[in-house]
């Protein structure tokens, strides 16, 4: 039998058979019988498109100058310009690239596609500490970033938090026993961390008390001043200074005696890069000049400010990035 006949005698065949299938059936032109399903992409999707830790934290970073040289501020209910939900976990999708406006809070910590529970002694940049439990007015995540020292008892952090936004500082969520910070790590996150470059050992904290005067002095009323506790910039640590750092460690949970000292400075320091202003940038141009670099301490991070911060950096054998964050504050302020 020739090919033909085969072919024609099979046709026949399906046709009797699926006669009555036939009828009515409708031909579907293969240009769109081929073509692929279009799938949305999910957030689970989005959370295994890996991600460095430093460009996790680079992301972290843009936010604290992104209003005009100013940290974004907080908001529950508001979206920043990126399409972000501008409270804690908003931030942390932002830094994640998940989808806009970001998941909750209980989303980034119950969302095995997003995050998966680690040890608290894992910890590595781009990990975050969440606390879930609660209402939306007490839940929280952060950023970890780099512990502060070989004892493990702080950490600098990113965190969008209340009544104030954006902010890079030093934290110790997590870290006492029965806390309801849980330690997690994103799934995408891959690569290794950014060398943890250390406070040079012979950095200390100085102890400011009533009485005291200098440069260390302005420094601390300069970064008071950033956080709301207005004072004179005079180098003077008065009766004014005393109650207004009072007031600021009472604020921050600390013990409110007035003096800023090794558990107060890590609270009050603010982290700084070019492009930022006010009176954290004063307080570190202040800082400088004590080492030499004549700077003119008028608020603004320009140009000049971060050529001498990053010879500062250099000199004292820290990350050279510019950024005045919780090392180069050590450093600035306690190293003599």
């Amino acid at each position: 039998m020739s090919t033909l006949s085969r072919r024609a005698r099979l046709f026949a065949a399906t046709a009797v058979a699926g006669g009555v299938a036939l009828v009515g059936a409708i031909a579907v032109p293969s240009s769109f019988a081929d073509a692929p399903a279009k799938t949305k992409v999910t957030a689970e999707q989005q959370a295994k498109a890996e991600l460095s830790p430093k460009e996790m934290l680079d992301r972290a970073a843009t936010w604290l100058t992104a209003n005009n040289g100013s940290q974004v501020p907080y908001s529950q209910t508001k979206t920043w310009t990126d399409g972000y939900r501008q409270d804690c976990s908003g931030y942390v999708s932002m830094t994640l690239g998940l989808s806009k406006p970001g998941p909750n809070t209980v989303g980034l910590a119950s969302d095995r596609g997003i995050t998966t529970p680690i040890g608290l002694g894992d910890l590595k940049a781009g990990d975050l500490l969440i606390d879930a439990d609660g209402s939306n007015t007490t839940r929280h995540v952060v950023i970890f970033e780099k512990w502060t020292d070989s004892s493990h008892s702080a950490y600098s952090a990113f965190e969008q938090r209340g009544s104030h936004g954006t902010d890079h500082r030093v934290l110790d969520y997590g870290l006492d026993s029965g806390s309801e910070y849980k330690p997690y790590r994103p799934v995408k996150l891959s690569g290794d961390a950014p060398p943890d470059t250390p406070a040079p050992p012979t950095a200390k904290w100085p102890m400011l008390t009533k009485g005291a005067n200098g440069a260390d002095v302005t420094t601390a009323q300069y970064l008071l001043r950033a956080h709301g506790h207005m004072t004179a910039a005079d180098g003077d640590y008065g009766a004014k200074t005393v109650a207004q750092a009072k007031a600021f460690q009472s604020g921050a949970g600390l013990v409110s005696d007035g003096e800023i000292g090794p558990k107060t400075w890590p609270k009050l320091i603010k982290s700084v890069k070019q492009g930022s202003s006010g009176d954290a940038v004063r307080a570190a141009q202040t800082q400088l000049n004590v080492y030499g670099h004549g700077l003119t301490v008028d608020g603004n991070f320009g140009a000049v400010t971060d050529k001498a911060v990053k010879a500062f950096q250099k000199e004292h054998k820290l990350t050279v990035d510019g950024l005045v964050g919780p090392q180069t504050w050590a450093a600035l302020v306690g190293t003599r």
